[in-house]
């Protein structure tokens, strides 16, 4: 029998490490970053168009590559991070396994022009499809400049499943902002289709968290420090009272490289244990310091997830040095037996005489008793002659039975059925679902999953067909969001709007609001719009209607009411009668069953076992 096992080609295979490497034009764009931090440049461009499916390009004043290294860069397994096994435990650099750049041209056009300071010339490499298509010199500055152009044009499958515009610039901008976050001490610029985004200068850990989520940041955090022989922690964690309903400003970075970690993520709900609302998140910004061999990077593709050698020390450590921060800043109650040093005398009156005691003086010859009528200015003075009042006036006894008084016959129809009576058609159980009696058996209906599917097919059909009634505001409503968050509110303003919002003015970190939907509640906004941006974030609009249909159910969850809220029959009644007027009453927006039918012979069986 002939051999059936054979290598494959080098295209084939950098096409398979592509898959691995290059998931979207996010991970292009974080490859291409982390090799300018790594060839220690100090001002970083990233430029994309069209999300990046068009142009991904990285601008760095690093130091550079010779011809061969420019040439090697693009060979799989070609680094100059490593030189033997052991160095994959003591890493200083963020990329260390060769692939990127010869992931990166298996499925793009790619171009290189890079110098060092030493050179007259640099070189210039352009590749298609790990093909290399010409190799010259070029005159440029020093540093590096990468193109990645028309990515995916030789996997038309991959290209296909790439999202939208909006959806894909935004991971693009999470990526940007972790690398960003991770190195303050880097000034990065990126452009959207020529347009100046995001301009971060050089500067402090706390300058640059302000930089990327806005102003208001700054009044929310409360720095964390602590230094062990294991670990040393850095960062900030955000005031309980600015907690959100989703999770939003959630970082760990292990050595500068951002990393996912469940495990230490419950270390810091932990900490603000008994200090959060129920469903409440709290933001942080924590940067973890530890050897380098203690840590193994290379367990991801994406290297987010690192193993960590001593974990549940890791865990104590932080959990108990952010909850010392909460009570050293006065965030959370602490027990202190010390002396109040806000009880002390102040020093500029250590040397002070004693004051002397005030002197009362009393008057003796006041009587309380005295009987001398004195004039009250505060006593209402009777008139001299209050007959005068009444002269002319008819004095007639009026006879009140002859007086006719327009009366309403009240009868029993007139008022509302009464919660109490035996006739209710519905129950409520627990306040939770509703029960209601049908000739079959009965329904349990899900009083929240019912309402989200009203007020869905309400909101999608104001917003697609009809107008939506919106309610003016007596005085503007400001909303402060962090900086991405607010980009996203400009993408859909429009279909905001068409759902009855009304807005003034949106601008840097904030939102301004002169008009909101009749049925929605001012004290709400803010946990709204969190939960929006949160939906919009996960989930895939790939058109109008779509993203319409996306907000409409968001809205419609946020809105509806919530399990625990008692309903009167007629209100569980009213309820009833909209869920079985919609056109899909079986399911909520998000797929789930609305009501659970339970027959006469299903509960017979109950209590025939």
């Amino acid at each position: 029998m002939s051999d059936i096992i054979q290598l494959l080609p080098d295209n084939v295979a950098n096409q398979i490490a592509a898959g691995e490497v290059v998931q979207r034009p996010a991970s292009v764009a974080k490859e291409l970053l982390e090799n300018a931090i790594d060839a220690g440049a100090t001002e970083i461009k990233l430029l994309i168009k069209e999300a990046g499916k068009v142009l991904i390009q990285v601008i760095d004043n690093g130091k550079g590559m010779s011809t061969t290294d420019a040439r090697l860069s693009f060979e799989r397994h070609a680094t100059s991070k490593i030189r033997s096994a052991e160095d994959l435990f003591d890493l200083h650099t963020k990329g260390f396994r060769g692939e990127a750049l010869a992931s990166i041209a298996a499925v793009a056009h790619v171009e290189l022009k890079t110098k060092q300071e030493d050179q007259e010339l640099g070189t210039h490499i352009k590749i298609e499809g790990s093909t290399v298509q010409s190799q010259d010199v070029i005159s440029t500055p020093v540093g590096t400049s990468v193109s990645v152009k028309n990515l995916f044009f030789n996997i038309p499958a991959r290209r296909n499943f790439l999202k939208s515009n909006s959806v894909e610039t935004r991971h693009i901008m999470d990526e940007f902002h972790r690398v960003a976050l991770a190195h303050p001490d880097i000034s990065f610029t990126i452009y959207n289709n020529d347009n100046d985004v995001l301009n971060l200068k050089k500067g402090n850990l706390k300058q640059r968290i302000v930089a990327v989520f806005g102003g208001k940041t700054n009044e929310k955090l409360v720095p964390i420090n602590e230094n062990t022989d294991i670990i040393t922690v850095n960062g900030f964690v955000s005031k309980p009272e600015f907690s959100k309903k989703k999770r939003g400003e959630q970082f760990f970075f292990v050595n500068n490289r951002f990393i996912k970690n469940g495990y230490l993520h419950h270390a810091v709900l932990n900490a603000f244990d008994g200090l959060l609302a129920q469903g409440y998140h709290p933001s942080y910004f924590l940067y973890l310091t530890v050897p380098p061999h203690t840590i193994d990077i290379n367990i991801h593709p994406t290297k987010t997830e690192i193993k960590f050698d001593n974990e549940q020390s890791l865990y104590a450590i932080l959990r108990s040095t952010i909850k010392h921060s909460l009570g050293q800043y006065n965030v959370a109650p602490v027990l202190d037996f010390n002396r109040d040093a806000t009880m002390d005398v102040p020093y500029h009156f250590k040397d002070k005489k004693t004051p002397s005691t005030p002197q009362i003086e009393v008057d003796p010859n006041f009587n309380p008793f005295e009987t001398e009528k004195k004039s009250n200015p505060f006593k209402k003075q009777q008139p001299a002659h209050w007959e005068s009042l009444y002269v002319g006036a008819d004095t007639t006894e009026i006879n009140i039975e002859n007086i006719e008084v327009d009366a309403q016959i009240v009868t029993k129809e007139l008022f509302d059925e009464s919660d109490n009576q035996i006739t209710n058609k519905t129950y409520q159980i627990h306040q939770k679902y509703i029960l209601s009696v049908v000739k079959s058996g009965v329904l349990y209906i899900n009083q929240n999953l019912a309402h989200q599917r009203v007020l869905y097919e309400d909101l999608l059909t104001k917003m697609t067909v009809e107008d939506t009634s919106s309610q003016q505001l007596l005085f503007p409503l400001e909303l402060v969001f962090n900086v991405p968050d607010i980009n996203l509110c400009r993408e859909i303003q429009l279909d905001l709007e068409s759902a009855g919002f009304q807005f003034t003015s949106i601008e840097n970190d904030t939102l301004i609001l002169s008009g909101i939907p009749a049925n929605v509640k001012q004290n709400t906004l803010q946990v709204l719009f969190e939960e929006l941006f949160e939906t919009l974030k996960n989930e895939v609009p790939e058109s109008s209607f779509s993203q319409l249909d996306i907000i409409a159910k968001s809205l419609a969850k946020s809105l509806a009411i919530k399990n625990g809220t008692k309903l009167t029959n007629r209100e569980q009644e009213e309820l009833l009668g909209q869920l079985f007027s919609c056109k899909e009453p079986n399911h909520s927006p998000f797929g789930k069953k609305t009501f659970v039918t339970l027959s006469l012979d299903e509960i017979q069986l109950k209590f025939d076992n």
